[in-house]
């Protein structure tokens, strides 16, 4: 029988909280920001929300925060196609939550199509989570604390003082707003890591009919 698993239900689930945990640590100890409970939640949050903005139904809404709440648990396994491994384990745990092959399908191809890498915005759904996962860029993701110590993703996540992910009132642009500090970081570093990720972020809002706009330090880049 198919079951309707809320996102609670998810967010609770000690398997899944496991794997994240598991992910987390594994990526703490490669020297990677992050990637545990505060990003994966901040993911679900930011999907179900640009999903909700843009009029989508609730229960679209529910999986797209189901699929970011559980979109990096193939780090757990391994960093190089995480997103495949995660979508694979996803599958998994769906089916064993007796979640419809509808909902499971949907859940995996947003996961698995996270990465910038291999992945791209094939529907609604996974537009919205590349766009939460990809502007996800904060001071406190990074785990480093030892600053002679950062690599340039340490540099760039620590130099963002203030981050926003905005949709506008009519509905035909998003804007990723951040403010850097750049005695950490310059402009040109942002870019020199993350101009693949914006692009998918471009390709991400285009998918939901709107235009993605990159603003830095009050200078519209994108």
């Amino acid at each position: 029988m198919d079951t309707r698993i809320t996102y609670e239900e998810i967010r609770k689930n000690e398997e899944i909280k496991a794997y994240i945990d598991a992910a987390g640590r594994s990526m703490a100890a490669l020297g990677y920001t992050e990637h545990s409970f505060a990003h994966v939640s901040k993911v679900a949050k930011t999907a179900g929300e640009i999903l909700r903005t843009m009029g989508y139904p609730e229960r679209e809404i529910e999986l797209a925060m189901i699929a970011g709440f559980m979109h990096d648990i193939g780090n757990m396994v391994c960093r190089d196609d995480h997103s495949k491994t995660g979508a694979v384990m996803a599958f998994r745990i769906s089916r064993a939550l007796a979640m419809s092959p509808v909902e499971t399908a949907s859940i995996v191809t947003a996961i698995g199509n996270h990465d910038e890498g291999t992945g791209s915005p094939v529907d609604e759904m996974a537009a919205a989570m590349i766009l939460a996962d990809k502007s996800d860029v904060r001071r406190s993701r990074v785990l480093q604390k030892d600053h002679a110590r950062f690599d340039i993703h340490d540099r760039v996540n620590y130099s963002v003082e203030a981050s926003a992910l905005t949709i506008n009132e009519e509905k035909t642009e998003i804007t990723l707003t951040l403010t850097l500090d750049t005695s950490y970081c310059a402009v040109a570093e942002y870019f020199e890591i993350f101009m693949v990720r914006m692009r998918l972020c471009r390709r991400a809002a285009e998918k939901l009919g709107l235009v993605f706009r990159l603003i830095i330090n009050d200078a519209e880049l994108i």
